[in-house]
């Protein structure tokens, strides 16, 4: 007999573990399922109202998210199943069917077919994350007079945030790079190789970040993805310190935490593909010993937890705080396993990652 890594059909299973899956899987369908619009009208209505249209409501949009045949068969599914068995009499012989096997068997059809194409596709996005993995940095940089650490976390098996460096010989700066493409899964991804290989081509030498903004937004805004648009933040960073340009295209305002509190770099435009006629404008900013940027993607500050609530902006903030003295990356761990303690047993619904800079001393 062959052998199998699971040990059989249920050998991976952990009872134990049964319920907080439910639960957890329970909340995915109704997030995937339910938009925001129609989540918020279930949290108006009143419990007998709720417990009869959420059903409806999910099974609706189930049913539209299938192929027109699979969702026929489904729904002749349903309807025998409610129907039962039934009963004929013709003269003194009666006759029942029970639809019930029938139902189970179509609904296990349907389960097959919806199965053998994820199965398909996630073998396509397994080589798509390999693809993804090998453009994306490897180590980060060691930089004269900054230490520096990043993390990305994809949602899903392929992300759309964008994690870079670009080093320009002359003169000597380091171009950091964190983008966020509007939603997630290959979509996202594609958009985010073309948005890294365009800032790959066109950065190095840029003698006008603003004018980087405008060339990068008529790019995507020419050969972009419908209702697809990206966000950009960007530094050059001078070998061993001095003043810092950035570009902030659309993207959340990085935190600077220093002696006096944490700030805001606030200073933002359009992000690149929503309008061809948006303009960009170079920032500059200083960091002194010892001060500690905080690049992130709003998958960080949107990330909810059970009770759908967000970890938010004033909590990075106050967390951020008591971070300044620590090195990059164990200022980054804290970070991340404070996120992590807040979504609890919830999954991240979006793209989430980091880039702390730090101004050595």
């Amino acid at each position: 007999m062959r052998g199998d890594k699971t040990g059989g059909v249920f050998g991976d299973f952990r009872p134990h573990e049964l319920p907080r899956s439910i639960k957890s899987e329970v909340r995915s369908i109704y997030r995937f399922y339910l938009d925001e619009e129609r989540r918020a009208e279930i949290e108006k209505m009143r419990p007998p109202k709720r417990v009869l249209k959420l059903p409806l409501w999910i099974l609706r949009s189930l049913l539209l998210k299938l192929t027109p045949q699979r969702r026929t068969l489904l729904i002749i599914a349903i309807i025998i199943a409610f129907i039962g068995t039934l009963r004929f009499s013709f003269q003194e012989i009666k006759l029942s069917f029970d639809g019930s096997p029938w139902a189970f068997l179509m609904v296990l059809f349907v389960l097959a077919l919806e199965l053998k194409d994820k199965l398909l596709a996630k073998d396509e996005i397994a080589v798509a994350r390999q693809v993804q993995l090998a453009i994306l940095p490897s180590s980060d940089p060691q930089w004269p007079g900054y230490g520096i650490w990043s993390h990305t976390r994809p949602a899903n098996d392929v992300g759309g945030d964008l994690v870079d460096y670009i080093e320009e010989p002359s003169p000597r700066v380091l171009g950091i790079a964190l983008g966020d493409v509007a939603g997630k899964g290959l979509g996202a991804a594609l958009l985010m190789a073309k948005l890294q290989a365009s800032l790959r081509a066109i950065a190095p030498g840029a003698s006008d970040l603003a004018a980087l903004g405008d060339r990068l937004n008529g790019i995507l805004c020419r050969d972009g993805l419908d209702n697809r648009f990206a966000t950009l933040f960007y530094l050059e960073a001078p070998a061993g310190g001095g003043p810092i340009r950035f570009l902030n295209a659309g993207h959340n305002p990085p935190l600077i935490a220093r002696g006096d509190g944490v700030v805001l770099v606030e200073q933002a435009s359009r992000p690149l593909g929503m309008f061809s006629d948006s303009g960009y404008t170079e920032g500059r900013l200083d960091l002194a010993p010892g001060d500690l940027l905080v690049i992130y993607s709003d998958g960080l500050v949107e990330a909810r937890d059970a009770a759908d609530r967000e970890f938010g902006l004033e909590r990075l903030k106050d967390l951020v705080s008591t971070l300044r003295d620590r090195p990059p990356a164990e200022a980054g761990r804290v970070i991340l396993e404070e996120v992590d303690r807040f979504l609890g047993e919830d999954k991240p619904q979006d793209d989430l990652s980091i880039i702390l800079v730090r101004r050595q001393d």
